[in-house]
């Protein structure tokens, strides 16, 4: 199946209602946005959709105010920002459900915000009816979240029912259509040579998204803490380096399915402690008074090599405690070979797009998702309800 994109639809003259992803992170009680990134990303397909001449109901969920009304993740600074961003008026309802919204239905050229929808403990149950009370809102309904399309809520899934059971139209907006177009690309048809660097803390995090890519990749590199079970389980001294003894068969399983696809650290760089300035080493293997806190200069060079001549590179997870130099420079360099290679590049969103812009190379990478949570199920191989529930011929509301 496919599904159908916001540039598919006749917009002029219609309420579209856009899921947006409005997550942003505030202080000063709720009043200060911090990060406008996600407003910013959602610019596109709005202007897109007021160029074509709909009426604009946005919608997003902000923080986790537990199913009830909390001042401090309302949506109003947004409102305010997007204005800004905008140049235009944008109106702010008081919730996003009931007749005070009804009454503040935009018209063409319009912006309409919604209070945060998890103001309603409704939303995150993906409840029937206050699906079917959002989805009466809008003629047309466009998912531009990615961020939340691993989430099976009211906005993302259930309301979209509703909204085909009555003939209505529901599509991707831009920034769900790159998501989808890269992601797909990146695991279903990638151009080969196709490799991928996958890091962070636990294995357990990530068992799908490896047992999924050793299908799809020639080569998989791993670090960051996750690195050291596997080592463990190949018998390798790890010292004080954090190790899931639980995962330790399940990685010797998994090392046994890849063979040499799987490409684990030679070296490692080494200190008593994690903190910035502390005296660190270079090892072959971790002594047992010392904790793995990066990637070695050897692995380094064995992982630039590989990924120099990649024609498709998927990375989701740092290589080292990127956050405290100078167990950053295991990351930053192989940012830049990635960045260097030429090769189409899709980054998962979360603690790997922070590192690719410590590395100052964001702008050289093909793709950097929005999402965390949600590339990594899709790297894994799992159905995203959000986007699932987009799909020609998928649920028509029967049922209901």
């Amino acid at each position: 199946m496919s599904t159908l994109s916001i540039r598919d639809l006749d917009l002029a003259g219609k309420r579209v209602f856009i899921r947006v992803d409005f997550n942003v992170p505030l202080a000063n009680g709720g009043q200060e946005i911090t990060s406008d990134k996600r407003i910013r990303a959602s610019l596109p397909t709005i202007r897109y959709a007021l160029e074509k001449g709909a009426g604009l109901i946005l919608a997003s969920h902000l923080g986790r105010p537990k199913g009830k009304p909390n001042p401090e993740m309302s949506l109003k600074p947004i409102a305010a920002k997007l204005s800004e961003l905008l140049g235009q008026p944008v109106a702010m309802a008081p919730d996003c459900v009931g007749p005070s919204v009804e009454a503040m239905l935009p018209k063409p050229g319009e912006v309409l915000l919604l209070e945060n929808l998890r103001f309603h403990a409704e939303e995150e149950k993906n409840d029937p009816e206050f699906s079917k009370q959002l989805a009466k809102l809008c003629d047309v309904y466009v998912n531009d979240a990615f961020g939340s399309a691993h989430r099976a809520h009211a906005s993302t899934v259930g309301m979209i029912a509703f909204v085909k059971q009555d003939a209505k139209q529901a599509a991707a907006g831009l920034l769900m259509d790159k998501e989808i177009e890269y992601l797909t690309k990146a695991v279903k048809n990638p151009a080969r040579p196709c490799v991928a660097i996958l890091g962070g803390a636990k294995v357990s995090d990530k068992i799908e998204v490896i047992q999924n890519l050793m299908k799809v990749v020639d080569r998989l590199m791993i670090g960051g803490a996750m690195a050291y079970t596997f080592l463990r389980a190949r018998g390798e001294g790890t010292g004080k380096s954090l190790v899931e003894e639980d995962k330790i068969g399940l990685a010797r399983d998994l090392m046994a399915e890849a063979g040499p696809k799987l490409m684990l650290p030679v070296d490692h760089v080494v200190a008593a402690e994690l903190k910035a300035g502390v005296e660190t080493q270079v090892v072959n293997t971790v002594p047992g008074s010392l904790m793995g806190l990066d990637i070695g200069p050897k692995t380094v060079d064995a992982y630039t090599q590989v990924i120099s001549g990649a024609k498709t590179v998927i990375w989701n997870g740092p290589m080292g405690v990127f956050e405290t130099p100078p167990f950053d420079k295991g990351t930053v360099a192989l940012a830049k070979a990635v960045a260097a290679s030429g090769a189409v590049s899709v980054v998962g969103g979360g603690d790997s797009e922070k590192a690719i812009k410590s590395a100052g190379v964001a702008d050289k990478i093909s793709h950097i998702s929005t999402g965390g949570g949600a590339s990594l199920e899709f790297l894994a191989g799992i159905e995203l309800p959000g986007v699932a529930a987009l799909e020609i011929g998928a649920n028509s509301g029967e049922g209901f």
